[in-house]
């Protein structure tokens, strides 16, 4: 009976995260603002997140990745608020992937961490708001 329940367990949850991205970094520029026409506000930044590891000798090693965020609504007014280069931050959210036409008529793809939960960490002003 218990491997039964735990087949069930395993697949509700895969079910529920099939795309969620959680965070923790720091900032990589200012925050772009936009204030769009229909009335909706969105911010758009670089995130930089470190991995550490030991390679094959032992030796500690660091990496760098870097992740385009873009926050919509409340969030990219608390982001408009308080983000700046350095600060570090939590963010919860999804990938989505997007498209553009370059000057020369090709199109290109890029993936972006749409973020839908923030945690403004590393200070006395820490501001935790939902999207």
């Amino acid at each position: 009976m218990r491997p039964f329940l735990l087949i069930i367990f395993k697949t509700f949850i895969m079910k529920t995260i099939k795309n969620h991205v959680q965070l923790i970094g720091n900032i990589g520029q200012d925050p772009q603002v936009t204030n769009l026409e229909n009335g909706k506000i969105v911010a758009q930044f670089s995130m930089a997140t470190n991995e550490n590891y030991k390679d094959a000798k032992g030796e500690k090693q660091s990496e760098t990745h870097w992740h385009s965020v873009v926050a919509w609504g409340k969030l990219a007014t608390i982001i408009e608020k308080y983000a700046v280069v350095g600060k570090q931050i939590a963010i919860e959210g999804k990938l989505a992937q997007r498209s553009y036409e370059t000057k020369e008529g090709e199109k290109r793809y890029y993936t972006e961490v749409v973020a839908r939960e923030i945690l403004l960490l590393g200070s006395k002003m820490v501001s935790n708001h939902k999207n």
